[in-house]
């Protein structure tokens, strides 16, 4: 089964991404902010990330950097999932390495589309 972790620092938000990837045949673990996230991704190897952009402690970009750094992570495709949709937060969710990019709020299909076309 492919295992997704899912990164979002709003509980509401996570519960509804959580049920659209489980019902979709995902294995879900969630992880509130980046720095829980990134701890968790040595533990669960996850296939994909699907992540928040704008959370406290740390947010997706940087998130993003962290795992492009370690060899060990550096090749789990990144689905940036946010309310943020200026051209330029494309570009810079481009430049560190993300997959996929989804604009909040998503429908079910939005975000199911995005993990399949990041895991290809």
């Amino acid at each position: 089964m492919t295992s997704i972790l899912l990164v979002d620092d709003l509980k509401s938000e996570l519960d509804l991404l959580n049920e659209y990837l489980t019902s979709a045949g995902y294995q879900v673990t969630t992880a509130s902010d980046g720095k829980e996230a990134l701890s968790m991704v040595v533990e669960t190897k996850p296939d994909a990330i699907v992540t928040d952009w704008m959370m406290p402690n740390m947010g997706g970009l940087d998130l993003c950097r962290q795992l492009k750094k370690n060899p060990d992570t550096a090749k789990i495709p990144v689905v940036a999932c946010t309310a943020k949709n200026a051209k330029v937060d494309r570009m810079w969710a481009e430049k560190q390495g993300v997959k996929a990019y989804v604009v909040k709020p998503c429908t079910k299909e939005e975000i199911i589309d995005a993990v399949k076309n990041a895991l290809v």
